[in-house]
């Protein structure tokens, strides 16, 4: 039996069962009788919908429903909503864009859904989406995020004039522009934050059924939070109590925020379930993921560094033009205002940040939260800048971050933007990766490429990240009759490895093996609350909850233990899965001490039993933090650039599991790589035909694209949570592209290049040579 103390490297209980075959996803599950959707979506950008003659699709074999937009509007459904009311600098709301499972008037984006078609078999389905007829009138698209605002550009929404369609900012502008006026030097950079296709390796699906006896949804999908999705369905879209709907998300292959929402299709299935009382199935084919998935990023952001004379940080000013798509989707204005801006100080002492963001209409595909959600954009442009600032004032830009960080001794340090960090070591950190890239061996690493005609560069970000979620979350403990002790949990793993993290906190608090320990999430009757998976927040949140139940149900032993011993509980004691009597050797242990309860209660005797649930709140949220180091080789004459070294020293806090936590960080920098110089999403700016909607046109890294990701820790931990813990899972993402961008601009330095934006495809690195040469 394995008994595993926390801060060791244990292996996933998890992956067995998932490497063999034996998960269950939603596609792998079949209700009798259940009939098979498709989505009929828009082939335009935007276009006004005059006609759709659904007849002809109706008498086609198999097909039980075809169902539009009015079929939507006549009973009455509600939006697909957005959830953050939030207010423009001159206090007005933010524009609202009405979005309704299926497009009613106007579609705005390609994939706009614009019917569901219903049938025994899917290919009837498709058979069938091919018959409907929409007659469009095609309107001019607008897809250019850096152009969306100029007068005379196609209007997407007439709510938002100008494509705006809210105007915030945060922090405090006067003394932000007092400080500027008096700077010594002001550093200037516009970048790009390219826009994101998720390709999460598990499509979305969906299936429903609907008991007409008692009202009730049932509801299978793969989502980040069954909890988020119940009560949208329930009281955005069909207006019914919450308890009329029961979601369950059984296992997930991968998420990063994309399957946070509430997407059309899960109403949709629900809906036609229940007008065809027959359970309904859909599920994503790749390409329709391309059009139809929220996307990430997606920012053009303007920022300024000023500095006092001695190369002190004073001041910064952004303006992120934040591209939302043709809806706002369900969080989308709060990830570049609320989420992006809290870290713009990131680990410097700046005296104040004045940060504005316009959220910017186009018709694309809605854009929201991915791995980061905000956080990446904002320490992009920061340790952007600071590279550039290096370059301007002749300041070596290790000694130029090092002279500006926040000292340990300053924690816990407020923030020009709120945000109170708890703790840190940066120059430790900083000065833990140096040593282990061994920056000052890089010339020699140099000039061995260039021997080989090769362009070598070394870059490095320091990130800060801030977690977020609910201030709450819930934990249960049962203990079932099978001896296994059942936990359930409210958040909800997409590829983690919370069912290892959990079991071995809930081992380790009550002595007992992680084999005997069953982890359960994802269903929203067994569960009545919970947080989900975003945010990084899983761990500290669920663990707080979990410390706070198995607190419980030691007290409640104390009791049990008390009644079969025969000794006053003041007189038990606990210890590695045992309660005894002190100070003799009677005692009972935990497991054996739960049967026994659960026996004497099924007899009617009175017993306490051992089951527990706790809901423990969540008072604040952790800083995780951590330095990067890329080097980068480029071939000048092809212009392909391949990443030859990468290095991570992270303090995510105490590390639960170490072994997690690296393959956590592997994974986000292997995604932060894909931004940087492969990842490009592309709309023809005539038609707003996405160019790059499949694998074909869509280049994700593969194991040949990446290096051996080499990750350090250093732990310090957090003292706002009893784990000491900071949040690990995204925190891979935030720091490797403003790393893999600052050696590729080192790399090129000695062409006179000074900037690129991302993606750096071979094409774009070939071009700005080219044109560097020839001036």
């Amino acid at each position: 039996m394995a008994k595993f103390g926390l801060s060791q490297p244990v292996r996933r209980i998890e992956d067995p069962r998932l490497l063999q075959g034996r998960g269950r996803y939603t596609d792998d599950i079949a209700a009798p009788g259940q009939l098979h959707a498709h989505v009929l979506r828009s082939p335009h950008a935007h276009a006004r919908i005059l006609s759709i003659d659904t007849e002809a699709a109706r008498a086609l074999p198999g097909v039980h429903a075809v169902l539009t937009g009015a079929d939507w509007k006549a009973e009455g459904l509600g939006e697909i909503p957005c959830l953050i009311p939030l207010k423009n600098r001159d206090g007005s709301p933010r524009a609202e864009t009405p979005r309704y499972g299926l497009a009613i008037d106007v579609v705005r984006h390609v994939g706009d859904p614009v019917a569901f078609i219903v049938a025994e078999t899917v290919q009837q389905a498709r058979d069938a989406a091919e018959a409907v007829m929409v007659e469009y009138e095609v309107l001019p698209a607008c897809t250019d995020l850096a152009r969306a605002t100029e007068a005379g550009q196609p209007q997407v929404w007439d709510s938002a004039p100008g494509n705006v369609c809210f105007d915030w900012a945060a922090g405090d502008r006067e003394a932000t522009d007092a400080l500027f006026a008096q700077a010594a030097h002001v550093t200037k950079l516009t970048v790009v934050n390219n826009r994101i296709v998720v390709n999460s390796m598990e499509g979305r699906a969906a299936l429903a059924e609907y008991d007409a006896a008692t009202g009730k949804f049932t509801l299978h999908a793969g989502t980040q939070g069954s909890w988020l999705v119940k009560n949208l369905l329930a009281n955005t879209v069909f207006n019914l109590p919450p308890e009329k709907f029961r979601v369950i998300t059984p296992d997930v292959g991968g998420g990063f925020g994309m399957k946070l929402y509430m997407y059309a299709e899960y109403a949709l299935c629900c809906w036609a379930a229940r007008k065809l009382e027959r359970p309904v199935k859909w599920a994503s084919e790749r390409m329709e993921a391309f059009q139809s998935d929220t996307q990430g990023r997606a920012n053009l952001t303007e920022g300024e560094l000023a500095l006092d004379k001695d190369g002190r940080f004073l001041a910064l000013r952004t303006r992120n033009y934040a591209d939302m798509g043709g809806y706002l989707s369900t969080f989308a204005p709060f990830i570049p205002c609320g989420a992006g801006t809290k870290v713009l100080a990131s680990v410097y002492g700046f005296q104040a940040i004045w940060a504005n963001v316009l959220g910017i209409m186009t018709n694309t595909v809605p854009v929201d939260a991915y791995r980061g959600a905000g956080r990446p954009e904002s320490n992009y442009l920061v340790e952007r800048l600071i590279d550039a600032a290096a370059r301007e004032t002749g300041i070596d830009r290790i000694e130029l971050r090092r002279r500006n960080m926040v000292p340990a001794s300053a924690m816990p340090h407020k923030t020009p933007v709120g945000q109170t960090y708890d703790s840190g070591e940066f120059a430790q950190v900083l000065d833990t990766a140096l040593a282990k890239a061994d920056w000052d061996g890089f010339a020699a690493r140099r000039a061995e490429s260039a021997r080989r005609g090769k362009k070598r560069g070394i870059g490095m970000a320091y990130y800060l990240e801030a977690t977020g979620g609910d201030a709450s979350e819930r934990a249960e403990m049962r203990f079932a009759e099978d001896g296994m002790v059942e936990v359930l949990v409210g958040t909800q793993s997409t590829g983690q490895g919370h069912e290892t993290a959990y079991a071995m906190i809930t081992g380790h608090e009550l002595g007992i093996p992680v084999e005997k320990i069953r982890v359960i999430q994802g269903d929203s009757d067994e569960i009545p609350t919970g947080g989900g998976t975003g945010g990084a927040r899983s761990l500290y949140s669920e663990g707080t909850a979990l410390l706070a139940t198995a607190t419980t149900v030691i007290e409640k032993g104390k009791q049990a233990a008390s009644e079969v011993l025969e000794a006053s509980p003041a007189d038990i004691e606990f210890s590695t899965g045992r309660f005894a009597i002190a100070g003799t050797d009677r005692g009972i242990g935990i497991l054996e001490l739960a049967a026994k309860q659960r026996e004497r209660a099924a007899r009617g005797e009175a017993a306490t039993l051992l089951n527990a649930a706790e809901v423990a709140a969540i008072p604040a949220h952790t800083f995780p933090n951590g330095c990067h180091i890329a080097e980068v080789e480029v071939d000048p004459e092809t212009g392909h650039v391949e990443t030859a070294r990468y290095i991570v020293v992270d303090d995510v806090g105490h590390a639960l599991n170490p072994l997690i936590v690296r393959g956590q960080v592997h994974g986000g920098v292997a995604q932060g790589i894909g931004q940087a110089v492969m990842e490009r999403t592309a709309y023809d700016p005539e038609s707003g035909q996405l160019l790059s909607a499949s694998l074909n046109d869509y280049a994700l890294p593969r194991a040949s694209d990446l290096p051996d990701i080499e990750v350090e820790l250093v732990e310090i931990p957090c003292t706002t949570n009893p784990l000491g813990v900071k949040g690990a899972g995204e925190a891979g993402a935030v720091g490797s592209p403003p790393a893999i961008m600052n050696a590729l601009v080192h790399a090129l330095s000695d062409q006179g290049i000074t900037h690129l934006d991302m993606p750096a495809t071979p094409e774009v690195v070939w071009k700005a040579i080219a044109t560097a040469q020839a001036a």
